[in-house]
Formats: C-alpha cells, structure tokens, sequence
C-alpha cells in the first residue's frame, strides 16, 4: 500500500521531539512523495539545519574520524532571514530538505558565506538556485573564491562584506569580523548582537557527528570529546596560533551566550573554558605535565626501549605517559598530544641510513604545525651505522623554542647494560625538566 493515496493533502505524519536536544524528526508526506528532515532548535529564532556523516573515513582526505564529522549550518528567522554557510555535498539532500523546513515557506533573504572550503560551501549555488533573491555575503577573498570554484554561476549574486560591517535584517543585527587563517585567508566570524551569538566559523570547531544532541553540555565534553576538539585544533588550525589569537582578542570584546561553530556541539555553558583551550593550544602552551613517548622499531627492540623509557618515568613521578608506536597510530593523534604534553621522546630505529620513514613524517608533521615549547629527549637504534638521531635532531633544530636535551642514547640493536643507564638517565632529565 502506498504511503500516500493519489490527491492526499500534505500533511506532517510523524512529529518527534526530544526534551534535552529540542531535535525535530518531520515525515512529509505530499503528493505520494516522502520528504525527511532533521532540524534541532537553538533559540526561537536560530534553527541548526546542518547534518552528520559518518561514513567518512578521511577529513580533509588526511585525518581520521572514526567518530565520523557534523557539518553545521543555522538559519536565524527574522523580517529577513538568514541561512549561517552551508554544508559537504555528501549530506546536500538532507541539507536542502532542513532549510526548506526551517524556513516553512518564508523566503531567504541572505547567505552569510563565512568559510569557502568545499565542507561548508559545496551546496552554496544549490541553495541561490532554489533562492534566486537571496544574496550571498562573504568577505572580498571568499568572492574571489567562489569564481574559482563556480565560476560566473554567483558573480551577480555576491555582496562583499569587510571588519566591522553590519547587517540588520530586523531584529537581529550580524557584525562581520575577518579572521584570516583561521584556516583560510578568506575567513570570517559574525556576531549576532541580539541573541550574543558568535558564528566562529572552523574556530571552535571538533571531529565527531552529533549524536542526538546539539549543544557541549549536553555530553560530558571533557571526557567524551576534549580528545577529538583537540586533533582537530592541532591538526586543522595548529599552524596558525598568531591568527587564532588575534580572533581570541575580537572575541574578548563580545558578550557571547552562544557559540556556534561548524562542526561539532554548539556552546552556550562554559564558554570560558573551551576559549581558555583554544588559548593554550594557540600558544603552544601544554596542557598538562607529562611526557609523550613516540618510537619507530622494525623488530621490536626499539619498542623494548621506549617501554623501558615508560616505565622509568613513572617509577621516577610522571604520571601522565602517552606511548605510540608511530607505525600503528596516525599522526594526527601523536601531532595533538605532542600539543597536549610538556615533554616529549622520540626514539627511532635507523632505516635506510636514516630516520625510519613513519618517524619522519611525524616529525615533519609537527614541524609543519609550529610545535614549539617543549623539551625533547631523542634516542636511535642500529645494529651497524645509527644515524637516526642526528637526522631527528637536524629536523628539530628548526623548531621555535625547543630544548633539546644534550646527546642522545644510541642503542647497538639492542640495550645493554650501559645504554640502559643511558636510558635511565634520560627518564631523569625529563622528570626533573
């Protein structure tokens, strides 16, 4: 039997509500056709109209997220209203349906394009074809931008908006702010100043999809999520601690009630703490006092060492130990808790007469992503010509700000009785550092 007899009026057939989250679950059903959507409310007037996908295996083709991602996008309703970027192409229809439903019939006046990376703005000519009196406000580089990635399709479309420009659309009033960097040169925040609502665009940004739930106090963060919000700050952003701070220092100025990135919970709780995050993290300042131990064995003795190295630490004090094997773990992990951690260890066994290749691309990685601040122990491993460490040490020595403890314990295949003090001396620098 059909849903929907040939002529049946549409109608909403399923309504779902959670309490905590304030999610919204319609079935329309029209004309035999099924339409579904997922839209969660933020106040009376924003509409979260974003999606999940967790089918992705790759952010960015490069970062694992076996939590998969949320993409988020807002409409504000007002005399005019207003969509807040839009969404990835995996989750398009959806994303259409959600903003065909927030808006129930009214009509979209304005597009506030805050970020050009294809997560956030591949839908965007989808939406201005279904919306052809819509205007898209972007900062001038996004303009530029968007010719680049749709050609003429927007160019009579386009309003460039610059720092402090405002828009009023009734009620609500958006503030622009260019936040260059933070990932993109073309990136802006808005604030709304009637609901305080900060849009941050990637800012304040974390891996993971909403599970039924909207907003960061709704889940314990700390123990659930701090983990992925900080891969995805280090990694996604990292490099660019002088813009972020330069943000920081916009947003110190506004009294913010919400905080409404793209990916990831929204904030209106504790929003001091998750800045004082972005703060450490920003400076390069660590989080906690421990030691990260990274190591690269082929057969296992390398690892003995490391494991060796551990357990000193802890006989001698360190409490908080974080030990990879760097080719088992993707470095997007190893990358943010080198963030997290005061001290770091990499002991790498010699491989083609230098660094083993997946030592390599971690420590290039966290070259790339301005690690600075730290004080770094080294140790190699080769049976007939160990050069490994005075390559990791090459590679380091362009760091901002790194101590690099004197020598490195150089292991003939495997620890011996004089290396294992070495070793145990090198536990006792760090401890004490």
């Amino acid at each position: 039997m059909p849903l929907v007899r040939p002529g049946e009026t549409c109608r909403i057939a399923l309504l779902r509500k959670t309490l905590r989250s304030k999610l919204l679950y319609p079935v329309i059903l029209c004309k035999g056709e099924v339409f579904m959507n997922c839209t969660g409310k933020v106040t009376d007037e924003i509409i979260w109209v974003g999606g999940n996908d967790r089918r992705l295996n790759l952010f960015e083709n490069a970062y694992p997220i076996p939590r998969g991602v949320s993409y988020n996008a807002y409409v504000v309703l007002d005399e005019e209203n207003v969509l807040v970027d839009t969404v990835d192409k995996a989750i398009s229809d959806l994303f259409l349906e959600n903003l065909e439903a927030a808006l129930s019939g009214r009509t979209l006046k304005y597009i506030i394009v805050q970020h050009m990376e294809p997560d956030h703005a591949a839908t965007l000519v989808r939406v201005c074809e279904r919306y052809p009196e819509a205007k898209v406000i972007a900062s001038a580089k996004a303009a530029v931008m968007m010719g680049q990635f749709f050609g003429d399709a927007l160019k009579d479309r386009i309003q460039p908006v610059a720092e402090g420009d405002v828009l009023e659309t009734g009620r609500h009033q958006f503030t622009f702010a260019m936040a260059p960097m933070v990932h993109w040169p073309e990136v802006m925040v808005t604030y709304e100043k009637t609901t305080k609502t900060l849009f941050s665009a990637d800012a304040f940004g974390t891996f993971g999809a909403l599970s039924g739930v909207l907003f960061a106090d709704e889940v314990d963060f700390e123990r659930d999520w701090l983990d992925d919000a900080r891969r995805y700050y280090t990694n996604i952003v990292g490099k660019y601690g002088a813009p972020v701070q330069a943000l920081l220092k916009k947003a110190a100025g506004l009294d913010i009630a919400l905080l409404c990135p793209l990916h990831g919970p929204i904030w209106r709780n504790s929003i001091g703490w998750f800045v004082e995050k972005y703060q450490q993290w920003s400076t390069c300042t660590p989080e906690e006092d421990g030691v990260l131990i990274a190591y690269a064995s082929v057969y296992g003795h390398t690892e003995n060492a490391a494991e060796v190295l551990a357990m000193d630490l802890r006989a001698m004090g360190v409490k908080k130990i974080a030990l990879y094997d760097v080719s088992v773990t993707h470095p997007s992990y190893i990358v943010s808790d080198a963030f997290r951690f005061s001290k770091l260890a990499f002991l790498s066994a010699t491989y083609n007469s230098g660094i083993f290749p997946a030592m390599e691309t971690l420590l290039l990685d966290l070259k790339a992503h301005a690690l600075k601040q730290r004080t770094v122990a080294l140790a190699e491993n080769g049976s007939w010509a160990p050069t490994a460490a005075k390559q990791m040490r090459e590679i380091l020595s362009g760091m901002q700000n790194l101590q690099l403890l004197d020598g490195a314990v150089s292991i003939r295949s495997s620890l011996n009785a004089g290396t294992r003090e070495q070793l145990r001396e090198m536990a006792r620098q760090l401890a004490e550092a």
